[in-house]
C-alpha cells in the first residue's frame, strides 16, 4: 500500500510546441512533430520521437520511431483509423507537402511507412487542413498550399489565390493560396478520390476546425483570406451535401487555430484560436448541432489562452487540450506551451468521482490507507494508477 503511495512519478515531460499532432487511444494521448521558437529561429521537432501521455497516471514516456519517418513538420494533418495514426500534408524545410504516412500506436514498434497510392491523385501540397474519419475512410477538406497555374479553375471558386503570390516572384507558374476541396483516401484499396459534393460549400480556408458526428463532418471558422470566421457548415459523408448552420443564439468572435471536438452525438466544444483583432483566445463554446444554440462554458483555464493547440476527446467526455501557444504567432513567436489542459465539459460518473477522491486524499487521510486494501479490486487497481496521477508537477497537468 505503501509503495503505491509513494510510487516515483518522472518529472520527464513533452517538449513545448505548436502546429502538432495528437491523438487519443484507450488511455493515452499520443502526440508527434510541431515546432518551437528558439531565439528568432523556428525549429520543427524531431521527427524521430513520439511523445505518449498516460492520461490517467498524469506521466509522459518518449519512444523512438523507425521505417520510413516522415521529415519534421508543422500543420499536418493527423487522425486516427483501428489503431493506426495517418498524417497528411503540412509544412516541412522545402514547403507545404501532400505526402501520407501512417504508424500503429498499439504494437509498441512505433515503424512509421510512407502510404504509397495505387490509384486516383492526392490533393494538392497544403497544411493547416482538417480531416474526418468515416466507414473507414479519410476525408481531408481545405488548408493553404500551391497550385500550378494550369490547375487553377477560376470557374468553380474552389481555390483562392493568396495575392501574395503575385507579388512575389513565380517559380514554376506556383501560385499559393486556400482551398475548400475535399479528399477521400481508402486505406484498403490505397485509393483517392474527389467525391462530388452539393449544396453551398464553405468558402476556402486554412487554419479552420473541424468534427465529425455520426456520418456528418462539421467544419468551424478558420481563416479565409484576410478574415477569421466563425460559421459553421456540415458535410453529408452519406450524400455528399453540404449544409451550412446557422445558429439561433450569440456566436463566437470569428477566429482561427481554434479547435473543436465532439463531446456527444450532438455536442461539439470549442477552444481558443486566434481571433479577428488577432487576440489569443481562451473562450470554450459548446454547440448543440440539434437546436443550433451555442453556450458559453466556464472553466478554470480562462488565464491560459491557446492558438495552434490540439484537444482531444478522452475518458467521461473530458477533453485534453496540449500544447499551442498563448502569443499572436506571427509577430511574437515565444509563449510556446507544454502544459495538459484537462476540461470536464459533463459530470463524472460515480464510479470516477470516487476513484479521483480516493486517489487525491490518500496520502492525507489514515482512514484511506487503513482501508485502500478491501477496495473492490477493479477500484483498487484504478485508484493506484490515478495516485500517480495527482503526485505528478502540476506545472505540467492541470
Amino acid at each position: 500500500m505503501n509503495s503505491a503511495i509513494e510510487a516515483h512519478c518522472s518529472e520527464l515531460v513533452a517538449r513545448e510546441r505548436s502546429g502538432h499532432t495528437a491523438l487519443v487511444e484507450g488511455d493515452q494521448l499520443y502526440v508527434w512533430g510541431g515546432y518551437v521558437s528558439i531565439a528568432d529561429d523556428e525549429v520543427f521537432l524531431p521527427n524521430d520521437e513520439i511523445w505518449v501521455y498516460d492520461i490517467e497516471r498524469g506521466a509522459w514516456e518518449m519512444f523512438q520511431m523507425s521505417g520510413e519517418v516522415p521529415p519534421s513538420m508543422s500543420g499536418t494533418c493527423g487522425c486516427s483509423l483501428n489503431g493506426d495514426m495517418y498524417i497528411f500534408g503540412g509544412c516541412d524545410d522545402n514547403g507545404q507537402t501532400n505526402q501520407l504516412y501512417c504508424v500503429n500506436l498499439l504494437d509498441g514498434q512505433y515503424c512509421w511507412r510512407r502510404i504509397i497510392h495505387e490509384s486516383g491523385s492526392p490533393p494538392s501540397p497544403r497544411d493547416k487542413l482538417s480531416c474526418w474519419v468515416y466507414t473507414g475512410r479519410l476525408i481531408y477538406f481545405g488548408g493553404y498550399g500551391h497550385k500550378q497555374l494550369r490547375d487553377i479553375d477560376n470557374n468553380n471558386r474552389s481555390f483562392i489565390l493568396d495575392e501574395a503570390s503575385w507579388l512575389a516572384p513565380m517559380v514554376e507558374d506556383v501560385f499559393w493560396g486556400w482551398n475548400n476541396e475535399v479528399h477521400m483516401f481508402d486505406p484498403t484499396a490505397a485509393n483517392w478520390s474527389e467525391p462530388r459534393t452539393s449544396g453551398r460549400a464553405p468558402a476556402p480556408r486554412a487554419a479552420h476546425a473541424s468534427a465529425t458526428l455520426e456520418h456528418r463532418g462539421y467544419v468551424c471558422g478558420g481563416r479565409v483570406m484576410e478574415t477569421r470566421t466563425s460559421d459553421i457548415h456540415c458535410l453529408d459523408l452519406k450524400t455528399w451535401t453540404w449544409t451550412e448552420i446557422v445558429p439561433v443564439s450569440t456566436v463566437p468572435v470569428g477566429r482561427s487555430w481554434h479547435t473543436m471536438t465532439a463531446i456527444s452525438d450532438r455536442a461539439l466544444f470549442l477552444f481558443g484560436g486566434l481571433s479577428v483583432e488577432c487576440k489569443p483566445m481562451s473562450d470554450g463554446w459548446v454547440l448543440d448541432v440539434e437546436t443550433k444554440k451555442w453556450r458559453e462554458i466556464e472553466h478554470p483555464y480562462q488565464e491560459k489562452p491557446r492558438l495552434w493547440h490540439t484537444a482531444c476527446l478522452g475518458r467521461d467526455s473530458d477533453v485534453i487540450v496540449f500544447g499551442g501557444s498563448c502569443d499572436f504567432i506571427l509577430l511574437v513567436d515565444k509563449g510556446h506551451c507544454n502544459d495538459a489542459l484537462v476540461f470536464q465539459i459533463q459530470p463524472h460518473p460515480l464510479f470516477r468521482l470516487c476513484e479521483d477522491y480516493i486517489a487525491k486524499n490518500i496520502k492525507s487521510s489514515k482512514i484511506l490507507q487503513k482501508r485502500f486494501p478491501l477496495l473492490p479490486s477493479k477500484l483498487l487497481q484504478a485508484v493506484q494508477r490515478r495516485i500517480t496521477f495527482y503526485r505528478t508537477s502540476k506545472k505540467n497537468v492541470n
